[in-house]
C-alpha cells in the first residue's frame, strides 16, 4: 500500500478514538427530553463520525509537503548508508501502520459482507413463503393515508417471517407472520401496522442502512455501537409514540407488543418487536424506570477517558509537517539566518519546494551532474550521529556530538576516556575554516549526556 495513504489511514484512525468519544457525548444532554429528539442527536452524533473520520484522513493525506516527504524518502531510501534518516521521515507511518491498517481493512471487511448477508436475507425473506393478505390490503391503505405516507405500501402473509417487519425502501413491503391476522384483535393488528407505516414514512429502512455502512466502517470503536443502539431504540419509541398519538390506546398496544415473540427479524429490516420489548412495553404504560442521564452520563464519560488515554501518546508522537521537519531539523545547523527568514515567509509549496531545490544547489560542489555530493553526505551524516550518539531521550542529531559531526564531519583524530573523571572525549580537527587550525572540542560526562565544554565558534574565555 502507498506509504502516505497508509500514514493517513492509520492517523485517522487513530485520532477517531477521541473524536468518537467527543461525538458520543453529544446525545447525553438530550436523555430526559422526547424520543424524537433524543433519536436526531443520536443520529446527528453517528453521522459526523465518518465525516471527522474523513476529515482527518483528508488532512493527513492532503497535509503540505507531501510531495516532499515522498521525495526525501524515496531519495535516502536508495542508499543504505541513509537508511536511519529514511527511517526518521517515515517513523509515522512505521511497522504499527503495518499491521493497524491491514486489520481495520479486514474488519470492515467482514462487517460489510455480514451487513450484504443481512440485506439478501431480508430480500429473500420478502420473495420466498408470501401470499396476499386477504381483505388487509384496504385497511392498510386507509392507514396510509391517515399518517400521510405517500409512498405505495404492500402487505403481504408470510410464512417464514415471525414478527411484523417492513422491507425496502422505494418499494415497502409489510410481512406480517402467518395466522397473526386472526390471533390477534383487529385494532391490536392496526397498531402493528401503524407502526410499520411510521418507520416507512420516517424512512428509518434507508437510515438503517446508513447506519450499518457507519458501524461497518468504524466497527473498532465503542462509542459507535453505544450511539448506534441509542438510534436504534428511540427509532422503536418513535414509531411507538405515532402508534398511541394516532389510535390512543396505548395499554392495548403494549398488549399487542407483549403478544409477539421477541424474535428479531434480518437486520436490513424493520421490526416491531426492535429495541427492549420490555422497556418499550414499561414506557407505553408509564411505568417509572428511574432516572437514564446518570449511567449514560458515566458510560459517556468513561468513552471519553479511555480514547484520551488511547491518543495521548500518539498524539504526543504526531509528526511535524515536513517542510517544517525540514527547516527545523533536518537542515537546522547549515541553513542561515537570512535563508531561515526567507523560508519562513514563503507562502505556497510550490515557493517551499523551489527553495529547498535551490538551498541544495547552491550548495552543490559539482553542479550540473545527477548526484549532490553535499546533500547525500549531509545525510549520511544526519544518520551517523542518530545511531551513534543517541541517548535514551535524546536523538542523535540533537546531542552535542551529534551537531558537532553534522556541521563539521569526523573528526581528524579522536581520544575517548571513558576512566576520565569526568568520562571525556577530545576530538581533533586539522582545520574548520573560520575557526582556526588544530582545533580540539572535547565532551565532557554531565547529568548523563556528552556536553560540550566549548563552542569552536564563540569567542575564547577571557583570562
Amino acid at each position: 500500500m502507498n506509504l502516505a495513504l497508509m500514514n493517513a489511514l492509520g492517523w485517522a484512525l487513530v485520532h477517531f478514538l477521541w473524536e468518537g468519544a467527543v461525538l458520543a457525548l453529544l446525545p447525553v444532554p438530550f436523555t430526559r427530553v422526547t424520543a424524537r429528539m433524543r433519536y436526531t442527536a443520536a443520529c446527528v452524533s453517528l453521522f459526523a463520525m465518518p465525516l471527522a473520520f474523513a476529515a482527518t484522513f483528508l488532512r493527513y493525506w492532503g497535509a503540505p509537503g507531501t510531495l516532499v516527504a515522498r521525495r526525501t524518502i524515496q531519495q535516502l531510501s536508495g542508499n543504505a548508508g541513509l537508511s536511519s534518516a529514511a527511517n526518521d521521515w517515515g517513523a509515522s507511518a512505521g511497522p504499527v501502520w503495518a499491521w493497524i491498517v491491514p486489520l481495520w481493512m479486514a474488519g470492515v471487511t467482514i462487517f460489510y459482507v455480514r451487513s450484504l448477508g443481512g440485506w439478501v436475507a431480508a430480500r429473500r425473506l420478502r420473495d420466498r413463503g408470501v401470499a396476499a393478505l386477504s381483505g388487509w390490503q384496504q385497511r392498510l391503505e386507509g392507514l396510509r393515508a391517515r399518517l400521510g405516507v405517500t409512498r405505495a405500501v404492500t402487505i403481504l402473509e408470510s410464512y417464514l417471517a415471525e414478527v411484523p417487519v417492513v422491507i425496502g425502501y422505494f418499494r415497502p413491503v409489510i410481512l406480517l407472520p402467518a395466522g397473526i391476522a386472526t390471533g390477534l384483535s383487529t385494532e391490536q393488528v392496526e397498531a402493528l401496522l401503524i407502526h410499520e407505516l411510521a418507520h416507512i414514512r420516517r424512512r428509518d429502512y434507508l437510515v438503517n442502512l446508513l447506519q450499518s455502512a457507519v458501524e461497518g466502517l468504524l466497527f473498532y470503536h465503542p462509542a459507535v455501537w453505544w450511539v448506534s443502539g441509542v438510534i436504534r431504540t428511540e427509532r422503536e419509541h418513535c414509531c411507538d409514540d405515532t402508534v398511541v398519538a394516532l389510535n390512543g390506546d396505548a395499554r392495548g398496544y403494549a398488549r399487542a407488543l407483549a403478544a409477539l415473540e421477541t424474535t428479531r427479524a434480518p437486520q436490513a429490516a424493520m421490526a416491531a418487536t426492535g429495541g427492549s420489548l420490555v422497556r418499550r412495553v414499561r414506557r407505553l404504560l408509564r411505568q417509572t424506570e428511574g432516572p437514564q442521564g446518570s449511567p449514560v452520563s458515566i458510560i459517556a464519560a468513561a468513552i471519553l477517558l479511555a480514547g484520551a488515554a488511547a491518543i495521548l501518546p500518539a498524539w504526543q508522537q504526531q509528526p511535524q509537517t515536513p517542510y517544517k521537519k525540514w527547516v527545523t531539523e533536518d537542515v537546522a545547523y547549515i541553513i542561515t539566518d537570512e535563508e531561515r527568514a526567507a523560508f519562513s515567509n514563503l507562502k505556497t509549496d510550490a515557493e517551499r519546494e523551489r527553495f529547498i531545490e535551490q538551498f541544495w544547489l547552491r550548495r552543490d560542489p559539482t553542479p550540473g551532474t545527477p548526484e549532490n555530493e553535499f546533500k547525500q553526505e549531509h545525510y549520511r551524516r544526519i544518520a551517523y550521529a542518530n545511531q551513534h550518539f543517541s541517548d535514551t531521550d535524546v536523538a542523535g542529531w540533537k546531542t552535542d556530538r551529534g551537531r558537532i559531526y553534522i556541521v563539521y564531519g569526523p573528526p581528524d583524530e579522536k581520544e575517548i576516556h571513558p576512566s576520565g573523571n569526568p568520562p571525556n572525549e577530545q576530538w581533533l580537527y586539522h582545520l574548520i575554516e573560520g575557526v582556526g587550525n588544530n582545533v580540539v572540542i572535547e565532551f565532557v560526562l554531565d547529568g548523563g549526556h556528552m556536553r560540550m565544554t566549548h563552542d569552536p565558534h564563540a569567542p575564547p574565555p577571557k583570562k
